[in-house]
C-alpha cells in the first residue's frame, strides 16, 4: 500500500471515530430518524460520554407525543444513560476519563433559586432535563454537566443499570414519599414498579400490584417478583392499603387508589404526566388521606438509592433493542408489551 493510501485510510478511521450515530426526533409525533453527525464537544464543566446503554422511559413517550411542552427540537431522547467518559471540558478533572457513569433526567439546575438553596433542586425554577431540553441518550455519544453525572462501579452491567437512572430513582423517591407503611399498592407494573417491588420486599413491606385488566403476563410478572397480590387496576385489593403509588399515566386511577387506602393514607402520583383526574366525591379524600405528586429527582436521591439498591441486591428485568430500533421500543412500550424495562444498546 502506498504512503498516500495509508494516510487516507488512517484519516478515514479517525473521521469515523469522531462521528456519532443518533436517533433524532425532528417533529413531535414523527418517527425518530437515524443520523450521523460529529461528536459533541464538551465545554467548560462538561464531560463527553460514549454511551453503552440507554433505557427507554415512558417520559420519552410523553416527549415524543407532545404531552410535555416546548422540547428542544431537533432532539435526541433518552435520560437513563450508562456509558464511559471519553473526554472532559475545561475545569473538569481528567481523572474522570475512563469511568463508567450514569446520566439521569435532571441535567442541570440554577443553584440560585429559592428551591435550590433550600436543598430541593428537583423543583428548580430554571432546570435543564436530559432528553427533553438537552440532547439525551438515544445515541452513541452525549455531553453532560459533570456535576450531574454519577460514577458507577466499573464492573456494572450497562443494560441492567440503565433503568435505575430514572425508573429506579423516581421509584425510590415515590416510595420514600409514600411513607413507612406495611401495605403498599403499585398501579402500573412497569419499569419503576418492578424495582419498587424489590425495594418493598427488602423493607419487609407487602406489595399489592395493579395491572391493566386482562394483562395476565404482567400479573404473572408481578407475582414472580414476590408481590403479595396482583390483580386488575379496576379491582379492589383484599386489604386496606397504607399507601399507593400510581406509575400509570391514568388520572382515573387516583379515585380508585384513594378508595383503596386507609384513613391517613397517601396516594403518590409518580409520573411526570397524567391524564385528567375525574370528578370524585369528597369522601374519598376525607379522613386525612392525601394525594401528592413526585417532581423530578435530586442528586441526594441518587446517593441514597444506589446505596440501598446495592444492599437490596436489586435486579432489573430488561428487554434490549439496538439503537436503530428505538422506534420499535417506543411502540412496544406504548402497547404495554414491555415487562420490566426497554433498553437501547449501542454496540
Amino acid at each position: 500500500m502506498s504512503p498516500d493510501l495509508v494516510t487516507n485510510s488512517i484519516s478515514s478511521i479517525k473521521h469515523r471515530e469522531n462521528e456519532m450515530r443518533a436517533m433524532v426526533l425532528e417533529k413531535i409525533g414523527s418517527p425518530l430518524r437515524l443520523v450521523e453527525r460529529a461528536n459533541p464537544v464538551p465545554i467548560a464543566g462538561q464531560v463527553l460520554v460514549e454511551i453503552e446503554a440507554c433505557g427507554v422511559c415512558r417520559t420519552d413517550l410523553h416527549v415524543f407525543d407532545g404531552d410535555l411542552p416546548h422540547p428542544k427540537l431537533p432532539l435526541i431522547l433518552g435520560h437513563e444513560i450508562v456509558g464511559r467518559v471519553v473526554g472532559v471540558g475545561p475545569g473538569v478533572s481528567r481523572s474522570l476519563e475512563g469511568w463508567r457513569v450514569g446520566i439521569p433526567w435532571l441535567g442541570h439546575t440554577c443553584r440560585r433559586c429559592s428551591h435550590c438553596l433550600a436543598g430541593r433542586e428537583n423543583l428548580c425554577d430554571a432546570p435543564s432535563f436530559t432528553g427533553y431540553t438537552l440532547d439525551g441518550g438515544f445515541a452513541t455519544h452525549v455531553v453532560a454537566d459533570a456535576n450531574y453525572v454519577f460514577t458507577l462501579p466499573i464492573q456494572s452491567d450497562p443494560v441492567a443499570t440503565a433503568p435505575l437512572l430514572c425508573a429506579g430513582l423516581i421509584g425510590w423517591r415515590s416510595l420514600r414519599t409514600a411513607g413507612g407503611g406495611t401495605t403498599i399498592g403499585l398501579y402500573g407494573f412497569g419499569a419503576a414498579a418492578h424495582i419498587v417491588a424489590q425495594l418493598c420486599g427488602f423493607r419487609r413491606q407487602e406489595v399489592y400490584a395493579f395491572v391493566r385488566p386482562g394483562d395476565e403476563v404482567a400479573r404473572r410478572f408481578a407475582l414472580d417478583l414476590g408481590v403479595t397480590w396482583a390483580g386488575w387496576s379496576d379491582q379492589s385489593p383484599p386489604v386496606q392499603l397504607d399507601a399507593a403509588i400510581i406509575f400509570a399515566p391514568a388520572g382515573q386511577l387516583v379515585p380508585k387508589a384513594l378508595a383503596a387506602v386507609r384513613k391517613g393514607g397517601t396516594v403518590v402520583c409518580g409520573g411526570i404526566h397524567m391524564s385528567d383526574i375525574p370528578r370524585m366525591p369528597y369522601k374519598l379524600l376525607w379522613g386525612e388521606r392525601r394525594v401528592v405528586s413526585i417532581a423530578n429527582l435530586t442528586r441526594e436521591d441518587a446517593r441514597e438509592f444506589f446505596a440501598v439498591a446495592r444492599e437490596a441486591n436489586i435486579r432489573t428485568v430488561s428487554t434490549p433493542y439496538r439503537l436503530e430500533n428505538a422506534n420499535e421500543a417506543l411502540t412496544d412500550l406504548r402497547a404495554g408489551q414491555v415487562h420490566g424495562a426497554a433498553v437501547l444498546t449501542m454496540a
